[in-house]
């Protein structure tokens, strides 16, 4: 209760943990900080390549077309990729305004507010180690494969573990590789950097040689096979044949799993602390990295289903059995090794970023103090990265990741809405200036024509004020709230298969109430404050992709959901009862109050 007694100053707790945001990292200005600036402009870009592209190239392009999309997966990874490439415009520019260490969660420290910060920090702390262990696991048994499943079989006949939720055997090797990555990592970011840029070399010459050969072997009929020229044994993956065998619907489905092949772009925004020119290079390095891995994946999926027909292609390892149709042996080993190497940068990318999220919010008091310790001598957080490789690393070894792979993307999508709401309220509200205070009168009346004129901008006022602030954030709120609805309506729509009335009448209304709002917002005063790289066409690039990443959001199972809100609790719990109680930005605001309390206490002393 002594803590709840602290905040007698505040108007209430809830309201300080809703508006408590980070101020000190508007800046733009360079920064004193522990990390050592060691990263440019190739080191970010061989960090961001490497984190994304691997099994997207290897394997996702083959599953996708075998189960969802046909010859049409490449409209699938360029609709994925639009969504990627919105939100990584609105990631560039956070980047640009927060040179900070801690990726969504500085961008929502200080767009949002502290309490949404942590859950976001949290949820990413989750999706990087998910992502590691599950990594591991493929690396494990792509390696295994070739050799006839040696480690599976030894392991599963020595170490069985017959319970229902937890993996068939331990995997040690994928256990053991976790740790030589982190360790590698914790001894210090040049040395991780070059290694990381080598094995993002070979996976570039990979994905090089896979399309050059294809080009010998490609034939444009396997886009065009009619339904009475699908084998009979192929029947059940044939679909109605041509190049869009499962129809439109199964293209957006499959853009909902092509997504999960960009992820880990973000990653270069985590790079804040350690970046030579933060607000130059990351920004530039997301986007040319995000345009590599756009054409990597789309001319593997173009090869792919121009060399060998969709129905036969293999879900697990697509080019490794085409090459064996065709008896390439050299090629299939080639590409084996290839793989490998991209596997291990996808760890190094996924692994890379925890300590840092880590040691930014503990940094900021939010999450325990030896997550924020720098090693004297490798400048990196030694212990935050070898505890979250260690966590990562249980997980890979003892637990069955097949059902939690889709916890990976429903925390990257959530990041990625959040990020571009940060970028909306910002634009709208970030303004300080001397004209802007003068002309607020500070008042907020609300009537119908003062709520149409405010909305709408009639005055077409030019200078953001609270009122028009204040204005743009409801606007934005209730759009966040109608995308919500158009995309369950759609989901709806899809998942009955057929024309509905009422479904589609919804559909319509809140897509027309999604046009009126961004309408809406586009007519408010926009903020003089712009960073170094600001997203063009705003508000209509951040509201599309609120909109893109919802959608694939709702296609999401409702047991993803259910393990995601759990995890979110545990993260609350620990903030309310460590993070809100030792929060800087809290006892800055104390102490501050404290200060004037005392100045105000001694100037009466000297009156009376």
């Amino acid at each position: 209760m002594a803590e709840f007694r602290n905040y007698k100053n505040d108007q209430s707790i809830l309201k300080t943990m809703l508006r408590r945001k980070k101020e000190s990292d508007l800046s733009t200005e360079p920064t004193k900080n522990q990390l050592s600036r060691v990263l440019g402009l190739v080191d970010l870009i061989s960090l961001g390549v490497g984190s994304t592209l691997g099994l997207g190239a290897y394997v996702l392009a083959g599953e996708v077309a075998f189960k969802f999309t046909g010859p049409a997966v490449v409209l699938s990874f360029a609709f994925a990729a639009v969504a990627s490439a919105l939100s990584g415009l609105c990631y560039a520019e956070f980047a640009s305004r927060v040179p900070k260490a801690g990726s969504a969660y500085a961008f929502s420290y200080v767009g949002i507010g502290e309490i949404v910060a942590f859950l976001i920090g949290w949820d990413l702390i989750l999706e990087y180690s998910i992502g590691c262990a599950s990594i591991a696991r493929a690396l494990s048994g792509h390696i295994d494969k070739p050799l006839g499943y040696p480690m599976r079989n030894y392991f599963q006949q020595t170490f069985p573990m017959d319970i229902d939720f937890l993996a068939p055997y331990p995997d040690l090797f994928s256990f053991a590789s976790i740790l030589m990555l982190t360790l590698l990592i914790a001894w210090g970011m040049r040395e991780s950097s070059l290694l990381n840029k080598i094995f993002t070399i070979v996976n570039l010459l990979t994905v090089s040689t896979v399309v050059i050969t294809g080009l010998f072997k490609i034939d444009f009929y396997n886009w065009n096979i009619p339904k009475e020229k699908i084998p009979l044994d192929a029947k059940g993956h044939g679909g109605e044949g041509g190049f869009l065998p499962f129809g439109w619907s199964g293209v957006f489905v499959g853009a909902a799993t092509c997504f999960y092949g960009f992820v880990g772009f973000d990653a270069i925004a985590t790079t804040g602390e350690e970046a030579k020119r933060p607000t130059r290079d990351i920004p530039l390095a997301i986007v040319i990295s995000l345009s590599i891995i756009t054409l990597s994946y789309c001319s593997v999926a173009i090869i792919l289903t121009l060399m060998w027909p969709y129905y036969y292609q293999d879900p697990e390892a697509p080019f490794p059995h085409i090459y064996q149709q065709m008896e390439w042996h050299a090629l299939e080993w080639i590409v084996t090794i290839g793989a490998v190497f991209a596997l291990c940068t996808n760890m190094i990318g996924t692994l890379f970023p925890l300590p840092r999220i880590l040691y930014s919010m503990a940094s900021d008091g939010l999450l325990f103090h030896i997550f924020s310790k720098v090693d004297s001598k490798t400048k990196t957080p030694f212990w935050g990265t070898f505890i979250c490789g260690a966590f990562a690393a249980i997980l890979s070894s003892l637990f069955d990741l097949q059902q939690l792979m889709n916890m990976m993307s429903i925390g990257t999508l959530m990041a990625y809405s959040l990020v571009c709401i940060c970028v909306l309220i910002l634009r709208y509200t970030n303004d300080d200036s001397e004209e802007c205070k003068i002309r607020d009168n500070g008042r907020f009346r609300v009537s119908l024509m003062r709520l149409l004129s405010s909305s709408f901008n009639l005055p077409k006022s030019q200078i953001t004020t609270k009122n028009t602030g204040r204005t743009s954030i409801i606007i934005i709120m209730v759009y966040l709230i109608v995308s919500i609805c158009f995309c369950s309506s759609i989901s709806i729509v899809q998942n009955e298969g057929k024309f509905n009335t009422v479904t589609c009448a919804a559909c319509i209304f809140f897509g027309v109430c999604l046009l009126v709002l961004c309408y809406s917002l586009s007519r408010q005063p926009q903020s003089t404050n712009r960073p170094t790289f600001h997203v063009p066409c705003v508000p209509f690039v951040p509201c599309l992709s609120v909109v893109l990443n919802i959608y694939l959001m709702t296609q999401l199972d409702t047991s993803t959901w259910i393990r995601f809100t759990v995890w979110l609790f545990i993260g609350v719990l620990i903030y309310l009862f460590y993070g809100l109680r030792y929060s800087v930005e809290r006892l800055n605001q104390r102490r501050i109050v404290d200060e004037t309390y005392m100045k105000q206490i001694r100037y009466e002393i000297q009156v009376y």
